[in-house]
């Protein structure tokens, strides 16, 4: 589904007389202003799945935020703005091809973060289990008399010591359902639970802490996502692949003037293939 069609940068024109109304000696750094023209990038036009690839310091990650800026896209992390972001970012313009939707910015910070909480929340659960063998041991251990029925609740968990092994008790007795993953599986999850059907999704670098079989995995989600449930990508990334994602249209950032190419066709792609093709006998062995 495309629902947002083109955006639009300022031009070097309209950058040079924007900056020409600054007093010039009072700044030292006019980020995002100077990136893109150099690049010769001016209007990007999007597909389903759109692919902004290139190296670091290609520009692909501000553009990102540019972009969900001029969206309004909802943001989870917050990142580093110059004094002149938001002047840049009214400088931008977009046209849609269907009426507006939600759109959301994901980037490494809100996975990492979410991979945090669940960290810690499991290491809370290994204290819990720690205090619930104790616990254990006491009740099946020491006698218990009941006086009164305050002590009615601790009855049950004496009896329920008592009935069940050590592993029934502990299992029993913590929160269900608590999320014991690895760093991958969690940051996939967060990924497969965040995205939602009819939206736009800016994703930048959704690669990080995912090995290559769960970056595969994100990528059929990716994939079927766009196609069955009607929402749109924008992409920054160099993975090999989440750029061999179907039909995506890719702007090679590394490029001057920036340009469409196939995956096949991108630089960090060719290393790759180059080094397997360089060591193929070792894997016919």
């Amino acid at each position: 589904m495309v629902y947002l069609e083109e955006f639009e940068l300022p031009d070097i024109v309209s950058e040079e007389r924007f900056l020409g109304g600054i007093m010039m000696t009072c700044f030292e750094n006019f980020y995002p202003f100077g990136i893109f023209p150099p690049k010769e990038l001016g209007t990007l036009s999007f597909e389903p799945i759109t692919i902004l690839y290139g190296s670091n310091g290609s520009g692909k990650t501000t553009l990102i935020n540019v972009m969900a800026e001029r969206l309004n896209a909802l943001r989870g992390a917050p990142y580093n703005k110059s004094s002149f972001f938001d002047d840049y970012v009214k400088m931008c313009d977009l046209r849609w091809k269907t009426a507006y939707h939600d759109s959301t910015v994901i980037t490494s910070d809100d996975v990492f973060d979410f991979i945090f909480d669940v960290r810690r929340l499991n290491e809370g659960v290994d204290d819990k289990r720690d205090e619930l063998m104790e616990e254990y041991l006491e009740l099946k251990t020491k006698p218990f008399q009941m006086r009164s029925l305050d002590d009615y609740e601790h009855l049950k968990r004496v009896n329920q010591a008592r009935k069940g092994s050590k592993s029934e008790f502990i299992r029993k007795s913590l929160v269900k359902n608590v999320p014991e993953r690895s760093n991958g599986e969690s940051a996939l999850m967060y990924f497969t639970n965040k995205i939602q059907e009819n939206q736009i999704y800016l994703l930048d670098e959704p690669e990080n802490s995912l090995s290559a079989e769960y970056q595969q995995e994100l990528l059929q989600f990716i994939e079927d996502s766009a196609r069955f449930y009607n929402c749109q990508f924008v992409i920054a990334t160099h993975s090999p692949f989440l750029l061999a994602a179907k039909y995506a249209k890719i702007y090679d950032l590394d490029a001057k003037p920036v340009t469409v190419k196939k995956w096949t066709e991108l630089e960090n792609v060719r290393r790759y293939f180059d080094f397997f093709m360089a060591h193929a006998e070792e894997f016919c062995k």
